[in-house]
């Protein structure tokens, strides 16, 4: 099997720290995955996959974009015919309250912002840029502090530096308890790297500061912001658990082995799609929609290598 060099990267260079070590460069569509281990060099190019994987249809996009402003949205419609009614009826409408901040920080985090930060929605520049930044301000955090963290998680794990990855090797309680800081830790890791993006993070940084101010001001009116609000942020709390522990295990011998591999169809229903988190670090320019695809593809490599996938029953 033949590995070919994304243009402009010559053979002597990684294009897994090439393409994710500048947190204000795009992601390119590199042709290898992104390793450096040379045990596993036999690992599939995207064209022996399949560039396929890297187009989303315009319908599927469009869903993408707009489900974080139609869940906020749905939060305070439900929310506002909770108010108004009482007894059973008001429990049904805070339950479908409750749900939409509850899938909007999975599918801001893990999949929306996500494929922002990556550039992988093939949509204009600055289209990409202002919707990380509101897409992530509908969560209270800053889409461009997200990217640079995540970028250095890439090209960096699992290494001290890697802040975003920390977790994987904390114990279950300290990473359960690592989410209550973890945003600050973010936003200042951010800002102090120079480039870019530093416009970007203070001004998100800012505005998140006034929407919580503005969330506690307007509760005389409506306690909906606040609770919102709250919401949102405990939300964040169970990130470095979800993101970062659970998928992770950064004592393993080489790269291939440090990021768990996950299979079944009821993991698959419970995580939305979204566990194949050992293919998005190989293949991060893959938008999230594709990882069920991609994992099929790769499926035959794993079994050569000896992977075996963590499954929940079936």
């Amino acid at each position: 099997m033949t590995s070919s060099t994304a243009p402009g990267l010559p053979h002597d260079r990684s294009p897994k720290t090439d393409a994710v070590n500048d947190p204000d460069a795009s992601q390119p569509a590199v042709n290898r995955p992104q390793t450096n281990d040379p045990n596993h060099a036999d690992l599939p190019t995207l064209d022996t996959l399949g560039r396929d994987l890297l187009y989303v249809s315009a319908v599927r996009r469009t869903v993408s974009l707009a489900l974080p402003f139609l869940l906020t949205a749905g939060f305070f419609v439900f929310g506002h015919k909770a108010l108004d009614h009482a007894g059973w009826a008001q429990r049904g409408w805070w339950l479908l309250a409750l749900a939409c901040p509850v899938l909007l920080s999975f599918l801001t985090y893990a999949s929306t912002s996500h494929d922002l930060v990556h550039r992988n929605l093939r949509i204009p520049m600055p289209l990409n840029e202002a919707l990380l930044c509101a897409v992530e301000l509908l969560a209270f955090r800053s889409g461009h502090a997200y990217r640079a963290v995540h970028m250095n998680h890439h090209a960096h794990y699992p290494e001290d530096g890697d802040l975003e990855g920390a977790a994987a090797k904390m114990s279950f309680g300290r990473a359960l308890v690592e989410g209550v800081t973890l945003q600050y830790k973010l936003w200042w890791f951010a800002w102090k790297r120079p480039g870019t993006h530093r416009p970007w993070v203070l001004a998100e940084g800012s505005a998140a500061v006034l929407l919580l101010i503005a969330c506690a001001a307007l509760w005389p009116m409506t306690p909906l912001p606040a609770i919102y609000a709250a919401l949102m942020i405990l939300g964040s709390w169970v990130y470095p658990l979800a993101t970062a522990y659970i998928v992770h295990t950064p004592e393993g011998p080489d790269e291939v082995h440090q990021t768990r591999l996950f299979r079944g169809r009821l993991l698959e229903i419970l995580a939305l799609e979204h566990l194949f988190h050992l293919e998005h670090h190989l293949y991060p320019q893959v938008p999230h929609q594709n990882w069920p695809k991609l994992a099929r593809r790769l499926d035959p490599y794993f079994e050569q290598m000896g992977l075996k996938p963590i499954k929940l029953f079936f």
